[in-house]
């Protein structure tokens, strides 16, 4: 048979005041940024792919990456 010890704290509820962390500025932005680059690259991936008759093959990934590569770097 075990047992669990603990304190009051761990299970109070947080206070109702309390505001919910956010991330610094910076950190967003940075986030934001690169979120929306992937939604371009995904767009231009699927754009890619719908005019080239949704087939992936390995020419057709070699392409996607020349074509957005420079712009992920």
């Amino acid at each position: 048979m075990s047992t669990l010890a603990s304190t009051h704290e761990a299970h109070a509820p947080a206070a109702p005041d309390a505001k919910p962390v956010r991330k610094p500025l910076w950190s967003r932005l940075f986030h934001a940024i690169t979120a929306a680059q992937q939604r371009r690259a995904d767009r231009e991936v699927a754009r890619y792919l719908a005019s080239h008759g949704h087939v992936l093959n390995d020419d057709a990934e070699r392409e996607i990456l020349r074509r957005i590569g420079g712009r992920l770097l």
